[in-house]
């Protein structure tokens, strides 16, 4: 049993126990210690006579508010402030619908409206996993000051905000006290996959969940510029508050990537760091259960939001606020954060526009499936982190890591998965057979291009035939499999209806991670062709015998390959 399983077991035990063998163990959530923090953000916290105080604020950020007090205080603050329309961009399975505000000194209702005042548009995302939901509330008070309250009105004169405070919203009204115990607030979290169980942050690629639906068609018909994800993280102590990151200029964007470095970034530190927080990049162990096993640095695949971003060339950014500090202190390094890169898009959003230009029309001669992380750390990370030490647990019976609330400076090896694993020649095109109508459906759905042919069509292609594969465990509503694969040119018959995907098209490298069967995040390898794997048609021995026979009788060469395989 590992340490994980032991602990999972412990809190499942914990929560069935009665009260009187449970006890006080069970309610308390036993964190490190925390670090004193006093930053001058604490000035953006409405007065408790504010009219338009949030309803976090009002309740001192102990809790969050639930869907339909969220809502309520979107519509007051949309009534009032005709800066803001409400969009809703679909319904979840439970039936709450998405509710997306559109926020603009044009007062834009639409896309095309949008569009036509010329700035750079930000898309901020909240509540994707519904237990990190500070960009929620963070959201809620920019957005009251940059309308009714006027606070950070000039904002909205170079650049506009589309804000989508819950996307998990059924996840979101699952909140308890027990959802997020290692986390420092609020107390009501909610829970971080859907009413179906499914990880929205998993889904980006596949397109099971329709909350994922929406946001992808919003993405895709808003065309913003710049698309933050906002989440909490799990894992190790350290001083950070805010930690952010992009995948690098390995991937498919890397002129979008020089902007996110030399523009974007310098930018977001110094702002938060005049308003009293620590920024740090993405810090995530190697190991959980030891801090000394160095830090991963890692190229997201496009199921999560930097790899999707990144592959459909949408200058994306991962923040991950940290778990141990105060709900406070992280709702206002999302304010902060959230202001700084609309002021950033504002003030340099023409150059991030030209770079997104530059690698959308890029066609490079071949496109990179999958990354490995090389068998030593190949660099150095200098984080403010927090003294630990491991000492012996009392219920594993080996030892644990305890953190000690001291602020010091570590060292920390690197290991970066940035170099290709598998990559393929860029095709002319893709060919999907009409029987697939699902793939091809979330082939446009993400705004892939694709042209369905209305008569058959004879082609000559390069088919790949499955020679061996293996089957994965059940995850996130899939059964993977992983081919062993070959590949053979041939003239395939095409029927009415087939669908060709070009490669001469912004979206191809995209279109390669879902289609090429090689890549982790096809629609392959998440098990939608597992019917090609099962065998149909049988022939009896009483015809394959004589036929055999007879076979190799007339073939001597088969006959001897046949002699050389039984020796």
């Amino acid at each position: 049993m590992t340490r994980r399983h032991l602990v999972a077991l412990l809190a499942v035990a914990a929560l069935a126990s009665p009260p009187s063998r449970a006890g006080e163990a069970a309610r308390r959530a036993i964190l490190p210690p925390e670090l004193p923090w006093q930053g001058r953000s604490l000035e953006l916290v409405a007065a408790p006579t504010d009219p338009w105080i949030t309803p976090a604020e009002r309740d001192g950020f102990r809790l969050t508010p639930s869907y339909d007090d969220t809502l309520a205080y979107l519509r007051r603050l949309a009534a009032r402030a005709p800066e803001i329309q409400l969009v809703s961009l679909g319904r979840s399975p439970e039936g709450r619908d998405l509710w997306l505000a559109v926020v603009s000194k044009e007062r834009a209702r639409s896309p095309q409206e949008l569009r036509r005042s010329g700035k750079p548009v930000l898309f901020a995302q909240a509540g994707i996993h519904a237990g990190e939901i500070d960009g929620k509330d963070a959201g809620l008070m920019l957005l009251r000051d940059l309308t009714v309250a006027g606070r950070q009105q000039a904002l909205l004169d170079q650049a506009s905000l589309l804000f989508l405070p819950i996307l998990n919203v059924d996840g979101h009204e699952r909140a308890s006290a027990f959802a997020r115990i290692n986390q420092r607030g609020p107390e009501n979290a909610g829970w971080r996959t859907t009413a179906r169980n499914l990880n929205l942050n998993r889904d980006y690629a596949k397109l099971d969940a329709p909350e994922m639906r929406a946001l992808v068609r919003a993405l895709d018909t808003w065309q913003p510029d710049l698309y933050l994800d906002l989440h909490v993280t799990d894992g190790m102590d350290y001083q950070h508050d805010v930690t952010f990151g992009w995948n690098g200029r390995n991937a498919y964007s890397p002129r979008i990537v020089e902007w996110l470095d030399a523009s974007l970034q310098p930018a977001l530190e110094r702002e938060l760091r005049e308003w009293g927080h620590l920024p740090g990049p993405l810090i995530q162990p190697f190991d959980n259960d030891d801090p000394a096993s160095g830090l991963v640095d890692w190229t997201a695949d496009p199921r999560f939001s930097t790899g999707y971003g990144h592959a459909r060339h949408l200058a994306t950014v991962l923040f991950e606020n940290h778990s141990l500090k105060p709900y406070r202190q992280r709702v206002l390094g999302s304010y902060v954060s959230l202001a700084a890169c609309l002021r950033a898009l504002g003030q340099r959003g023409a150059a991030l526009r030209e770079a997104t230009a530059a690698d959308r029309a890029a066609r490079p001669a071949t496109i990179p499936l999958a990354w490995q992380f090389p068998e030593k750390a190949d660099g150095q990370l200098t984080i403010a982190g927090v003294a630990w030490r491991k000492s012996p647990s009392p219920v594993s019976g080996g030892t644990r890591v305890e953190w000690l609330g001291r602020p010091e400076t570590q060292v920390h090896a690197v290991l970066r998965n940035d170099t290709a694993a598998v990559e393929v020649t860029r095709p002319r095109a893709w060919w999907v057979p009409p029987a697939w109508g699902d793939v091809i459906e979330r082939l446009a759905l993400h705004g892939i291009a694709v042209e369905r042919t209305s008569a058959p069509r004879e082609v000559e292609v390069e088919m790949y035939r499955v020679t061996a594969h293996a089957l994965g465990e059940p995850f996130e509503g899939h059964l993977p499999v992983v081919p062993t694969l070959s590949s053979e040119r041939r003239r395939e018959r095409c029927p009415a209806g087939s669908a060709r995907v070009s490669a001469d098209q912004p979206l191809a490298e995209l279109a390669a991670l879902l289609l090429e069967p090689a890549s982790p995040d096809s629609f392959f390898q998440w098990g939608f062709f597992l019917e090609v794997l099962s065998r149909t048609e049988y022939v009896e021995a009483y015809v394959m015998e004589p036929t055999g026979a007879a076979m190799l009788a007339e073939d001597p060469v088969l006959r001897a390959e046949f002699e050389q395989r039984l020796r």
